[in-house]
């Protein structure tokens, strides 16, 4: 219990260190844009690419680690729904309320804690079911927005659809590790060294960004809703998770990987997905540092009563 609660510490340790770094000007919101593109495009895709291209791809997935990654968060998306509506939320709303409360941050906070907790192998194991569930929840966010959007934002644009749920970086680089490791292609050298390091810098400045990003500038009027989807995130869908898990008779290092990925908290870029598509940012932004705060407690309990 010792090394996970050591691991969850050092891990938000790093985020309040990035936000203790913007509030002293070391992190502005000008270099913070730019640093997390140089994250999301380079960084997080060459360190998923490197390990998982090493990793053997039959040893680590089965359809019964991605069925049971994928059902939690369309339970999840339908009682949010219902739940929204019980409470008179609007549709702009509502559709913000739903993406956050499915909508996890895999590629910085997921990745990190399965590498950090679970070593390479849980890494490239996350790795590799992050990109079907990154999948799917972009899918079950664009398309609340939508329905919820009342007209605003793109509407039903097949090339933003396509675009967000296909050309994601973090899908092409798994993708392409995934096709390295069932062809048994060794990389290179010294494509496998500048891998490593740029793969270095991934996990670090995630963190750091992750803390540069924290705000609760409208968190009066919207902290009641950012709390519920928060709870929605980090104990139901995991919870859900374990449930599935346990009914397909999955445990240990399969489990964990999956369980960290569904238990990840609310993620940045349903801010994003709120401003273009009709949707609510201050909401977004609220519930992103609200369930990113509170995940540190929920992921914790869930690696010690599971581990």
């Amino acid at each position: 219990m010792l090394p996970i609660i050591n691991t969850i510490l050092s891990l938000f340790a790093v985020i309040f260190l990035g936000a203790l770094a913007r509030k002293k000007g070391l992190l502005p919101a000008s270099v913070v844009g730019p640093i997390n593109k140089l994250v999301f495009y380079i960084a997080i895709p060459s360190l998923l690419f490197r390990e998982i291209s090493k990793a053997p791809f039959h040893r680590y997935l089965d359809y019964h680690l991605v069925v049971g990654v994928l059902i939690p968060p369309v339970v999840v998306f339908v009682v949010a729904i219902i739940t929204g509506g019980i409470l008179g939320m609007r549709r702009g709303r509502l559709g913000t309320f739903v993406q956050a409360s499915i909508h996890a941050n895999l590629g910085y906070m997921g990745l990190a804690v399965a590498f950090y907790a679970l070593g390479e192998s849980g890494l490239a194991m996350a790795g590799l079911l992050a990109s079907f569930l990154i999948l799917l929840q972009n899918f079950l966010a664009i398309l609340v927005l939508q329905c919820c959007s009342g007209g605003r934002g793109i509407g039903l644009n097949p090339g933003y659809f396509m675009k967000n749920l296909l050309l994601s970086p973090i899908i092409l680089a798994c993708l392409a590790g995934i096709s390295a490791s069932m062809g048994g292609i060794a990389l290179p050298t010294v494509v496998d060294n500048v891998l490593k390091i740029l793969s270095g810098m991934a996990l670090p400045v995630a963190l750091l960004l992750i803390g540069a990003s924290l705000s609760f500038s409208s968190s009066r009027r919207d902290l009641p809703a950012a709390t519920l989807s928060s709870f929605l995130k980090l104990v139901l869908v995991p919870a859900a998770g374990v449930l599935v898990y346990k009914w397909l008779n999955i445990g240990g290092i399969h489990m964990l990987s999956g369980l960290i990925l569904l238990a990840s908290p609310t993620a940045t870029v349903t801010y994003v997905m709120a401003r273009e598509m009709g949707g609510e940012p201050d909401l977004a932004t609220t519930a992103i540092s609200a369930s990113t705060l509170l995940s540190g407690l929920s992921m914790g309990a869930w690696l010690v009563l599971l581990s």
